[in-house]
């Protein structure tokens, strides 16, 4: 499920931020994230139409 896709990317996100990674492996995450964090508003909102 998707919520399980961005708990999962959120924990590795946060590890890398932790563990000080290079920016880009962080922003790559990030970016990807934020996809799957769209995706799911927008899953959610055509259920609620």
């Amino acid at each position: 499920m998707i919520e399980e896709d961005i708990i999962n990317l959120r924990e590795k996100l946060n590890k890398s931020i932790e563990n000080d990674e290079n920016y880009e492996i962080i922003y790559e995450l990030s970016i990807k994230l934020d996809t799957l964090i769209t995706k799911y508003y927008i899953k959610r909102k055509n259920l609620c139409i």
